[in-house]
């Protein structure tokens, strides 16, 4: 019972810290904008994931949906904290240029990598084949993705929101709200791609999912740097 109670009161006492970070009035309204956008950017592959799933008559659902979004909240927010445990160790200024270059070099490598990571199949690991062919992640074939099959899934994709995560908590930006930010819209781009799981939509998701997250995290960066 007492580990328990200990724990409720750490989790308090970290929302009440970011809440009250949240009153700065200077600098935090300012990042708001980012907080959106990298909950988005992070979750792209969800949603081109769960388009492909419901072109194959295969559900998630909500239970396993939530165990997606938590492993991605879980990520950002231990990213999240680094990247600000490192920030307090240089001046603001500083460290705002050395996030926004962060996030900009990581938008640049995710364009990169949609356009020149054509490797064969038969070479890529576990979570890297889940993303590639997301019916992996059903290994039982039974056309519904368990609380245990969306673990593997909520892993490969938690890791698009590390590296940015990072850049970002060098950034200033708040680790308890972008952490939200990542989790509703996980919860809300797996559901909507399922939803949406035609063939069109697939292969537009498909073809430009790498250049859109991309030029998101690029727009970040820029922004972190000149606000």
């Amino acid at each position: 019972m007492k580990p328990a109670w200990k724990l409720c009161q750490v989790i308090c006492h970290s929302i009440g810290r970011h809440l009250a970070i949240s009153k700065n009035k200077r600098r935090f309204p300012m990042h708001w904008i980012t907080i959106v956008l990298i909950g988005l950017a992070s979750n792209l592959d969800n949603l081109g994931i769960g388009v492909s799933f419901g072109m194959r008559s295969t559900r998630i659902p909500f239970v396993s949906n939530l165990i997606i979004a938590l492993i991605s909240m879980l990520a950002t927010y231990s990213t999240l904290s680094l990247g600000q445990w490192v920030s307090s160790y240089v001046p603001p200024s500083v460290a705002n240029l050395m996030g926004g270059l962060l996030i900009v070099a990581i938008g640049a490598w995710t364009i990169g990598s949609g356009f020149f990571n054509r490797s064969p199949a038969d070479t890529d690991d576990a979570l890297t084949a889940v993303l590639r062919n997301p019916e992996h992640a059903d290994i039982d074939q039974d056309r519904v993705i368990s609380w245990q099959e969306s673990i593997s899934l909520g892993v490969a994709l938690a890791l698009n929101c590390m590296a940015s995560g990072f850049g970002a908590g060098i950034s200033g930006v708040s680790p308890f709200w972008t952490t939200l930010s990542v989790g509703a819209f996980s919860l809300l781009t797996v559901e909507l791609g399922v939803r949406a799981g035609h063939r069109i939509a697939r292969a537009w998701l498909g073809r430009y999912s790498n250049l859109i997250a991309g030029l998101l995290l690029i727009g970040i960066g820029v922004y972190e740097i000149l606000i």
